[in-house]
């Protein structure tokens, strides 16, 4: 029976530069098995995409010089620089019609910035940080309106109906108030037709409408919230030390007092009740 070699003599049979590549094919076999199943992380990133939404006066939308500017723009670039990544290491661009969840996991977009609410469903497929900010659904008349103070006086009303949105379902499904849905292709259309006298009202997440105030002459908000909105930054599935970093990120946003600065800049004159104390999160599980 032969006697096992000691660790010393096979050493000393193959040399140095035989251990070398005995360590190096070990090496690459144990990597795949440690990390295979481990999503890449925004942390430690040199570069990073950031999907925002655009045409939302006040939280994403491009000026005159054609650059995307706004709430969801100066977070993404808060979070990027807190994560050290400089302007000319991060993209911005908008979000359009991809689908988020497909977004992140293909790696289109590291980060999503957007308007994006927080829910059970989405959960299961995307890892969410924060919330950044807390909205609530609410309600955009014309100034001479005197008719709507609230979501139950929608009833009879023709209330502005954007595609791919669910907000006009909180009304007549959630709040079960039977108001007449007119169709609109995007909530910037459903304020043109607010101020022509087509629709009645408009019924979304109160930053969205007081930006859309904001930009159209002779509308207000009714400030009359009537549910919580959480937006999240979505990062990839799983991606859990992304979303506790970017959490200390959210949380330093607020107490520093950046995230007040912000939102002042950009919808200090909405009359909305802006946040200064930092959102509950959902958690990283």
């Amino acid at each position: 029976m032969r006697t096992p070699r000691s660790p010393l003599t096979l050493v000393a049979t193959l040399g140095l530069a035989g251990l070398a590549v005995l360590l190096l094919l070990a090496a690459v076999t144990v990597a795949p098995l440690v990390y295979a199943d481990e999503p890449e992380s925004i942390t430690g990133r040199d570069e990073l995409v950031v999907a925002v939404d655009e045409g939302l006066p006040g939280l994403s939308v491009r000026n005159e010089e054609g650059e995307l500017e706004g709430f969801e723009k100066d977070v993404a670039v808060y979070v990027a620089g807190q994560l050290d990544v400089g302007l000319t290491d991060l993209t911005v661009r908008p979000l359009g019609a991809a689908d988020p969840e497909s977004a992140l996991r293909d790696g289109t977009f590291d980060m999503v910035v957007a308007a994006y609410p927080i829910t059970a469903e989405r959960k299961e497929r995307v890892t969410f940080a924060g919330p950044y900010y807390l909205a609530h659904q609410d309600i955009l008349v014309r100034q001479d309106e005197r008719s709507i103070d609230d979501v139950d006086d929608l009833r009879g009303k023709r209330l502005c109906r954007v595609s791919g949105s669910e907000s006009w379902r909180q009304v007549t499904g959630e709040q079960e108030v039977a108001a007449t849905p007119v169709p609109a292709s995007s909530y910037g259309s459903c304020a043109e037709a607010l101020a022509a006298g087509r629709v009645d009202a408009v019924s979304t997440d109160d930053l969205v409408l007081a930006g859309l105030a904001a930009d159209t002459p002779g509308t207000t908000v009714v400030n009359a919230p009537f549910t919580d909105v959480k937006y999240g930054i979505g990062l990839r599935e799983g991606d859990r030390a992304g979303c506790r970093e970017v959490n200390r990120i959210l949380t330093d946003m607020y107490q520093s007092g950046a995230a007040t600065t912000m939102l002042n800049q950009w919808f200090g004159t909405s009359g909305l009740e802006l946040p200064t104390t930092v959102p509950q999160f959902e958690g990283c599980a």
